[in-house]
């Protein structure tokens, strides 16, 4: 059994942030090959499952904005083509823009946003000068957004599994917008979804293990897995950078 896996970078990095915080070492220099290989030889209904295509989907940290962000993530991209732990890399891109919403703050344990309305002592008033205690607060603010690594994920996905270039696909994932594709895949082969955040799997990944050809699964990524799945301290010319 051929497998294919593939993987949104910047969903599996915040997924490893959430559950060890920005400052944490020990979990970014990570081998995703082992992470994928440890997950894959835990299924019993895979056998004879073997990596043949690993493709790792980004985009480059800005340089002007993020100087030492940018030069570890290069030391990492080429430490990963070095050690062999991708096949692929496929790069997306940043863009920067101004956006407008109203003010809100975390409400109750989902953490949903609660839109702030005015109240004393800060309120809003009309031109006649009366108090207006359901307006909303409206702020402008700058949004950096990585654009690019889902339809990455998706269109590789797609065209190794309709190709018959593997028999099988892993995706390391929780973004909901690949709904479709996984779903269309496991119509064609069996489908591993990784989930690796700490959250719930996005409702829109959702599926049943025998839908399509069957022998589809779902596996939520834990603490420990990011431990053991890293890279030698030394890849070559590449050391892990401080901190990681």
């Amino acid at each position: 059994m051929r497998l294919g896996v593939y993987i949104d970078a910047f969903n599996l990095y915040y997924g490893g942030r959430s559950f060890f915080g920005r400052g944490t070492p020990g979990w970014r220099w990570l081998d995703v090959r082992a992470l994928a290989r440890a997950a894959v030889a835990r299924r019993t209904d895979w056998p004879g499952a073997s990596i043949e295509r690993i493709v790792y989907c980004t985009a480059v940290i800005d340089q002007a904005t993020n100087q030492s962000g940018y030069v570890d993530q290069q030391i990492y991209l080429k430490a990963l083509e070095a050690h062999g732990s991708v096949d692929a890399i496929e790069y997306g891109y940043y863009v920067n823009r101004v956006k407008y919403a109203p003010l809100a703050v975390p409400a109750g344990r989902s953490r949903k946003p609660k839109l702030v309305h005015p109240t004393w002592p800060v309120m809003i008033q009309n031109a006649a000068k009366q108090p207006v205690p359901k307006g909303l607060f409206m702020v402008s603010y700058s949004h950096r957004e990585e654009k690019g690594s889902d339809v990455n994920v998706a269109s590789h996905l797609l065209v190794d599994v309709l190709s018959g270039a593997v028999d099988a696909a892993v995706v390391i994932s929780n973004d909901s917008d690949l709904r479709f594709p996984l779903q269309h895949a496991r119509t064609v082969v069996p489908v591993g979804l990784i989930n690796p955040s700490p959250g719930w799997l996005a409702g829109a990944l959702a599926g049943q293990p025998d839908d399509g050809v069957g022998r589809h699964w779902w596996h939520q990524l834990r603490p420990g897995e990011f431990e053991r799945a890293q890279l030698p301290a030394q890849v070559g010319a590449y050391a892990k950078p401080t901190g990681w």
